[in-house]
């Protein structure tokens, strides 16, 4: 799918996740029908989740860490897929320098990270090391509400 200016226009309205279709075709000068039908081919191909988010230091006894860890293996896809799956992990990340995935998990007061390292790492081969930040004060950190 080719992403044009119309497109990213749609996005950034798209920023308030409840603004009509009607609203961003008069904003834009389209018709409403093609916002309707971008923004589903936006979804359908993955480019665009529409989500309700939430502040984890809003919501009490919810914290945020992010988590990079070392693999001793070069598969870094499908590991990096293998962590987008485990309960808490908001994002798996292949990225450069000294980790090879870098993970966003969200915790409460029921799932804690030694929850996660035991019944959750645990299930992924292959790992080598883990080094876990937690999040004490995050600006702009929204994350979908997945525990």
């Amino acid at each position: 799918m080719k992403i044009d200016a119309t497109h990213i226009a749609i996005i950034r309205h798209l920023r308030d996740g409840r603004k009509s279709f009607r609203q961003i075709a008069k904003a834009i000068g389209i018709s409403e029908n093609t916002v309707r039908k971008r923004v589903n081919d936006l979804i359908s191909e993955g480019v665009l989740n529409i989500t309700g988010q939430v502040n984890p230091e809003a919501i009490p006894g919810h914290k945020i860490a992010i988590i990079g860890v070392k693999l001793s293996t070069m598969n870094l896809i499908s590991k990096a897929e293998e962590f987008s799956k485990l309960k808490g992990v908001i994002s798996a990340s292949v990225v450069t320098g000294r980790f090879d995935i870098i993970l966003f998990v969200l915790f409460n007061e029921e799932f804690r990270l030694l929850d996660f390292y035991v019944d959750e790492v645990s299930k992924i081969k292959e790992v080598q090391s883990v080094e876990t930040f937690i999040v004490y004060k995050g600006y702009n950190l929204m994350a979908p509400y997945l525990l």
